[in-house]
């Protein structure tokens, strides 16, 4: 891992240290009541829209965008929500990202598309800090025990998002129950981003779900900027993208995240007919859109 990753994970065993909820039962979410991601990106899908999940992001850990307090993360993602986005991110890691749970709880109880945590999850106490909709575990932190946080993010009403970065990763987390995978094009070990890691990988959980009967949704992260990154990642296999830099740093994030939302609609054949079937099949048989 490069130092910067190590030095967030060094930062995040301190606060999980200092966790005193009794986690277990805390903040659950019911089930019923938990909001689809996944029903949410094939309905986008269906209509001809990129599903965007547009992430409130006040900070890297290279740079400091803007100070996004809870109030002020509320009204973003309700722009987000209004420009199309199919769910919303939520950075809470408050030194490297400046992020906070009450900006997730805060933008949770203002908009009505599902809501994904953003954090370094390593402690099963983190699970119960507060409630989302999606959750983020990234394999290359959790390596064995993604499984195992797969299933108690499960159990607590949370869809985990198994972010991969590379082949060994994709297989540890195909094997898990989780139905997101993210592909992260930023490499962990170096730091470089590029969008050829979801070029790459996504062909490779399509073969998986075709040898498997299983049907996982591919979430590109990361180095996505323009349309045309947009259209490259979702060409390349993609179901959604999870963008952050790029719409936080625009002068119109209403406008930004439209725009991204709507970069699929001048290319054709973005669903083919036995595609949409199978998409119209799945949301008509869902409850929670």
């Amino acid at each position: 891992m490069h130092d910067v990753v190590n030095q967030i994970l060094n930062e995040t065993a301190k606060r999980v240290a200092a966790i005193e909820i009794p986690y277990q039962d805390e903040h659950e979410i019911e089930k019923d009541k938990k909001r689809d991601i996944v029903a949410a990106i094939r309905k986008k899908q269906i209509e001809g829209y990129i599903p965007v999940i547009s992430e409130v992001k006040p900070a890297s850990p290279s740079q400091k965008y803007m100070d996004i307090p809870p109030e002020k993360a509320a009204t973003i993602a309700t722009q987000m929500e209004k420009a199309g986005a199919v769910a919303i991110s939520v950075l809470t890691e408050p030194k490297f990202f400046h992020g906070s749970l009450a900006n997730l709880e805060n933008v949770r109880r203002e908009v009505d598309v599902p809501v994904l945590r953003k954090d370094f999850i390593i402690h099963e106490k983190q699970l119960g800090e507060t409630s989302c909709d999606i959750i983020l575990l990234i394999t290359g932190v959790l390596g064995a025990r993604l499984g195992e946080f797969v299933d108690l993010a499960i159990a607590k009403g949370m869809e985990p998002l198994a972010e991969t970065q590379n082949e060994e990763e994709l297989h540890i987390a195909l094997a898990t129950n989780a139905k997101l995978i993210g592909i992260n094009n930023r490499n962990f070990h170096t730091m470089e981003v590029s969008l050829n890691n979801t070029i790459v990988l996504a062909p490779l959980v399509r073969k998986y779900d075709a040898e498997h009967g299983t049907d996982h949704v591919i979430i590109s992260e990361s180095g996505i900027h323009s349309c045309a990154d947009a259209r490259t990642v979702i060409e390349a296999g993609a179901d959604a993208l999870l963008i952050g830099t790029a719409i936080i740093k625009s002068d119109d994030i209403y406008h930004k995240t439209k725009e991204l939302v709507e970069a699929q609609k001048c290319t054709k054949n973005f669903a083919g007919p036995k595609v949409k079937e199978s998409l119209r099949a799945y949301v008509e048989g869902s409850e929670h859109i």
